[in-house]
């Protein structure tokens, strides 16, 4: 498994130095409570410098992260946590979880897995720390989950996306290399 600290320390996340073309403007403004004030390596941060979404146009538009988050938890986790993050008998909803965990705390239980050992069930989370298919885009996954759970995007596919960018291609291509 590749430890979280590694995988932190190695995600643009963690860089305290913005990529070239960064900005903080108005052009920035989003649906929801959640505001992006820069773009980092194709992905939007908010303040504290947690992956963010990024939509506009009354929840029509969504930014790639967003959107990629939705295809990859469709291809990852729709099997156990239901259609769009909203549980099912087997696994609990990440949209109301998202409500109450932190992107550390998120990142932490994909990366390391999770057991909920009660007299009536256990549930069991794998971990996913060694699947570059979900670690690479745990912050795209984040996002639109995070999207989810304030509101933002509603279920189903995003309507429109913006394109990929060069910064994102290049740390996909990076992390999936």
């Amino acid at each position: 498994m590749i430890p979280l600290a590694v995988f932190l320390a190695g995600s643009p996340h963690a860089r305290a130095d913005p990529a070239p073309g960064s900005t903080a403007d108005a052009s920035l403004k989003s649906e929801g409570p959640s505001q992006p004030v820069k773009v980092e390596e194709g992905t939007y941060k908010d303040k504290d410098g947690t992956p963010t979404y990024h939509v506009t146009q009354g929840g029509k538009m969504v930014d790639w992260p967003t959107m990629a988050g939705y295809l990859r938890y469709n291809s990852n986790c729709i099997v156990c946590h239901g259609p769009d993050g909203a549980g099912s008998t087997y696994a609990p909803s990440l949209v109301d979880a998202l409500k109450h965990d932190d992107y550390a705390t998120f990142v932490g239980i994909v990366a390391g897995g999770k057991k909920d050992i009660s007299s009536s069930q256990e549930l069991v989370m794998p971990a996913f720390g060694e699947n570059r298919n979900v670690m690479c885009y745990i912050d795209d996954i984040y996002v639109y989950l995070r999207a989810r759970s304030e509101g933002v995007v509603g279920r189903g596919r995003p309507a429109e996306h913006e394109p990929k960018s060069d910064a994102y291609k290049k740390r996909e291509d990076a992390c999936m290399g």
